[in-house]
């Protein structure tokens, strides 16, 4: 019940973040409080405060391309399934995307967009995703990746404007699908008709209310990353998405009893039997000017 409070309080933080907005009368007011409104997570909320463990992944790494980062000056944590250790994330970590082919059965990956392949509502490729990005092409080949994003491809992408210029860019496609999500699969489905079980398809994101959950709810490979931009290169991001985020990694990530308990509670996978008989985590060494570019 502690941990369900916790996750209610996520939602009296989205309720308060709207209330900025209620009497602006700017157009970009109001299409930042669209944006930000996901009736789909709000509503699945219920059952993340029964089942917290929907929000835990399978696999999580810093970023897209596994490179090293530091979140506010302190060391995160890096857990795969219910193992967990303490991780100095100068250490780069990537996901073995043959693996997750050949051996547990993924046949299609999809990404989210902001603040994993792009900066927030911008539609060219981070020169810190190039890497991530095209590991996951040479493996699955362009016509089964994707991008699975809460704002180009949906109802707030009206003539999936956004959407095309996105495919332009990256040279992948970007799924139209009316529910945010965790909603869409039915949109998922239709995309890759190889598909036929959701086991099949991995998603990569940088929100477990959403891209974690969604994927877990329908028993897919989950990977979570930490956000790509910090700075000033995040300033466009969603500030209701900024805090919801905050407060979902201090409670699935933080070194307290309600945390651990999440992660050992991790459903499993239909196929990938765990990081001991699968290792789906590829350590190495990589300096921050080694990013290749999308062939």
């Amino acid at each position: 019940m502690y941990l369900g409070k916790l996750f209610i309080y996520s939602i009296f933080v989205v309720v308060r973040a709207f209330t900025p907005f209620s009497s602006a009368s700017s157009n970009t007011a109001m299409i930042t409080m669209v944006q930000s409104v996901n009736i789909k997570a709000l509503t699945t909320l219920a059952s993340v405060i029964r089942r917290p463990y929907l929000a835990s992944p399978h696999v999580f790494v810093p970023t897209v391309s596994g490179e090293s980062v530091r979140q506010s000056g302190q060391h995160f944590h890096f857990f795969i399934s219910t193992h967990f250790t303490a991780c100095n994330l100068f250490m780069n970590t990537d996901v073995n995307y043959q693996a997750l082919r050949d051996h547990c059965g993924v046949k299609a990956v999809m990404f989210d967009k902001d603040n994993t392949l792009t900066a927030p509502y911008e539609n060219d490729l981070h020169p810190r995703a190039r890497v991530g990005l095209q590991a996951a092409l040479d493996v699955f080949g362009r016509e089964n990746v994707a991008i699975l994003s809460n704002s180009a491809g949906t109802d707030d992408d009206p003539g999936f404007v956004d959407g095309k210029e996105i495919e332009e860019a990256l040279g992948i496609a970007v799924i139209k699908h009316s529910d945010k999500k965790p909603g869409g699969l039915d949109e998922v489905m239709q995309h890759f008709p190889n598909i036929s079980d959701p086991s099949q398809l991995c998603m990569v994101g940088d929100r477990l209310l959403t891209d974690v959950v969604f994927g877990n709810l329908h028993g897919m490979l989950t990977v979570h990353i930490l956000p790509l931009c910090s700075g000033k290169e995040n300033r466009r991001d969603n500030k209701v998405a900024k805090v919801v985020r905050i407060i979902e990694n201090k409670i699935m990530y933080g070194s307290w009893w309600g945390g651990r308990k999440i992660r050992q509670l991790t459903l499993p996978h239909k196929s990938w039997r765990g990081e001991d008989e699968c290792p789906l985590i590829i350590s190495k060494t990589m300096q921050n000017d080694e990013l290749g570019e999308i062939q």
